[in-house]
């Protein structure tokens, strides 16, 4: 029963979540006042709760775990990258310049993770 669910919230919630962010970056690059509204505050945080506990069910119903297995632990070493990142990108002080390359390394980081959590390699093979 679980399997019928699970997976398909986590992909909902990765999207959702970087739906969230790339919203908040670009109210950052205009300058909007709409980056202070409430939901927007607290919506990225319930999403990414959410998303934490399907990963670690996953986790726990495929029995691979980070530090055991290279391809959950280059994914989950990403996700860290990536949310460093992240808090970076949508900082109050800094440049518009400085947002874009932080933003497009968020972007680089996401599609990586990505990458590895459909193929399950821990580096790419060319």
């Amino acid at each position: 029963m679980i399997d019928l669910w699970l997976k398909p919230l986590h992909i909902l919630l990765v999207v959702a979540t970087s739906g969230l962010f790339n919203l908040r970056v670009a109210l950052r690059l205009r300058q909007s006042a709409l980056i202070h509204n409430k939901w927007l505050k607290i919506a990225p945080h319930v999403v990414d709760t959410l998303l934490l506990l399907s990963a670690v069910a996953l986790t726990w119903r495929i029995h691979q775990y980070p530090l055991i297995d290279s391809w959950l632990t280059t994914k989950v070493l990403g996700v860290l990258l990536y949310i460093g990142l992240g808090f970076a990108t949508l900082s109050e002080h800094i440049g518009k310049g400085r947002r874009i390359f932080l933003w497009l390394s968020t972007q680089t980081v996401f599609l990586s993770v990505v990458f590895v959590a459909l193929t399950h390699l821990a580096l790419p093979r060319w």
